[in-house]
């Protein structure tokens, strides 16, 4: 079967079909997948949840694993993979307000670390009847179709990240001192130049991203709130509705993304998540 590479909308995404993802890329389709992951941003294969062993084996064909900070999430066989268990156990689980959810945020993995991760690679396990879609914006768009006036008051801005920030409505989960050690606050551009295309996007993490860096506080807040809106509008919004199996990967660089955390209790929602080494944002 040839390859093919069918979008998902216009904001973002495609789906890759015609691949063995078990077996090494050729390299016409190996350098078509890797054009399509900086076109579109975010790709989807379709298939049955792999063993983590073999999913971490298809991570190395994008780039270099790197270990997730919390270690009771991390796979005993193949510790670069993550067991990720979003599921409401109970009816005291879910909250009335679902912003309450950390998911719910809108949000770029790993920002709070210095070098944080360039790509995600995440598949759906176990999924719910109804609910859970994982939706994504294209903050590369967002930023480009700024005025020029607002993308030279953004010129130069950085911000600090942190594992938390009293601007996200919901606390992330208990870090172990060894991993509150390795997770000081640090400090990235708000507009960030992406490496492999050279094109500017908004680098901003609604659950991480705490205060912009010599204002007062009260632009800083007007500063974030206007980039979180501009960036989450819904012609920037690809809503994936997962199938078992789903293999997507994802460019932290230029996409944000958020959980819809309304599914039914005792539902299982279960994935496995990879994320790939990156370089400091510029």
């Amino acid at each position: 079967m040839a390859l093919h590479i069918k979008p998902l909308s216009d904001a973002l995404g495609a789906e890759i079909t015609g691949l063995d993802l078990s077996r090494p890329l050729a390299g016409d389709d190996d350098g078509a997948v890797r054009e399509a992951f900086l076109e579109h941003h975010l790709l989807c294969f379709r298939g049955a949840p792999l063993r983590p062993v073999d999913f971490a084996n298809v991570a190395r064909r994008f780039g270099e694993p790197q270990l997730q900070l919390l270690r009771n999430q991390r796979d005993a066989e193949a510790p670069e993979v993550s067991i990720l268990d979003s599921t409401y156990a109970s009816p005291d689980d879910k909250p009335q307000d679902l912003r309450q959810v950390r998911l719910t945020g809108w949000h770029t993995d790993d920002s709070y670390f210095e070098v944080p991760a360039k790509a995600t690679l995440l598949q759906s396990i176990e999924i719910p009847d109804s609910g859970g879609q994982t939706s994504f914006c294209n903050t590369r768009l967002a930023y480009e179709d700024l005025d020029p006036a607002e993308k030279d008051r953004l010129a130069g801005l950085r911000a600090v990240h942190g594992y938390d920030t009293a601007r996200a409505p919901a606390r992330p989960k208990a870090r172990t001192q060894a991993e509150v050690d390795e997770t000081p606050e640090v400090v990235h551009p708000l507009v960030r130049t992406h490496e492999d295309t050279g094109k500017k996007s908004f680098y901003f993490n609604a659950n991480r991203t705490d205060r912009v860096l010599d204002v007062a506080h009260g632009e800083s807040e007007e500063i974030l709130d206007f980039i979180h809106a501009a960036m989450t509008q819904p012609r920037y919004r690809y809503d994936h509705e997962w199938r078992v199996g789903d293999l997507l990967i994802w460019d932290n660089r230029c996409l944000v993304h958020a959980v819809n955390m309304d599914f039914p209790v005792g539902q299982r929602r279960l994935h496995q998540r990879i994320l790939l080494q990156g370089s400091r944002p510029t």
